[in-house]
């Protein structure tokens, strides 16, 4: 059992959750909680390691066996250093240090999210988890959003990132990307046409803007259309989670009559 902060496994844990510099230098990030963890074995990530404490429920003990009998390490550590790593205050007795995987983007592509200069990470997360939950097939990331595989946004994804392509990329790449695979790029903005009123039935790439600052100039130069959210007045705004989850069921919902 690690009993001891000073462990190296556990200094590579914390500065996994600290820093993304140490994320993308590694290669790696950490999952915290018996669902994530799930959700990662169940989509066949591959695992460096797996810490678990004595407050394991049922189902995160079979998880542990499970982990075990498909070759992963797995040690067990104290409640005290599990409660020293856990991004959450009440730990749920598990955590694992993943491997990046970026899943693949399909070929045939009808709806793509870019969320930019989103910079808080469970407006981020809610956005990957709407895009899993309304058929997004890939998530591109420009520079100034936060980084997708932060604590926070695992947690608000739920397990979007195990499916969902999710890609970081300049806004040049952005751009080449979408006019090779003939997307029609939208710009969510309060001055745009209302999306009740606009054709979403295409293929398209969906831009979201980020809380404060809104749309970043590279974005607006791309974005060929503006779309809006029509609103009673009573309110100026949505924030950028909100507004990209109405606008992503928005797509579907026209979708669906299409059919």
């Amino acid at each position: 059992m690690i009993t001891s902060n000073h462990n190296p496994k556990i200094k590579l844990v914390r500065a996994l959750l600290s820093r993304v510099k140490d994320r993308r230098e590694a290669g790696a990030f950490v999952v915290e909680g018996v669902r994530l963890v799930e959700e990662a074995a169940n989509r066949d990530w591959r695992f460096e390691t797996a810490l678990y404490d004595d407050s394991l429920n049922e189902r995160g003990k079979l998880l542990v066996e499970r982990l075990k009998s498909r070759g992963t390490e797995v040690e067990e550590i104290s409640p005290s250093v599990m409660k020293s790593l856990s991004d959450t205050e009440s730990p749920q007795g598990i955590l694992a240090i993943l491997r990046f995987s970026q899943l693949t983007i399909p070929n045939l592509l009808n709806f793509i999210l870019i969320p930019d200069q989103i910079r808080d990470p469970g407006n981020l997360g809610t956005l990957l988890r709407t895009a899993a939950a309304t058929g997004v097939q890939a998530v591109l990331i420009p520079p100034e959003t936060t980084d997708a595989f932060a604590p926070k946004v695992l947690r608000s994804g739920m397990g979007a990132h195990f499916k969902l392509p999710i890609h970081s990329m300049s806004w040049d790449e952005i751009g080449q990307f979408c006019e090779s695979a003939n997307q029609r790029v939208y710009l969510a903005d309060m001055d745009g046409q209302p999306c009740w009123e606009t054709d979403l039935r295409q293929p398209l790439a969906l831009i979201i803007g980020g809380e404060a600052e809104g749309a970043s100039e590279s974005a607006r130069k791309l974005a060929a259309q503006r779309v809006s959210i029509p609103m009673s007045g009573m309110m100026e705004s949505l924030n950028a989670g909100v507004a990209g989850s109405v606008l992503m069921f928005e797509v579907v919902r026209q979708r669906a009559g299409n059919q």
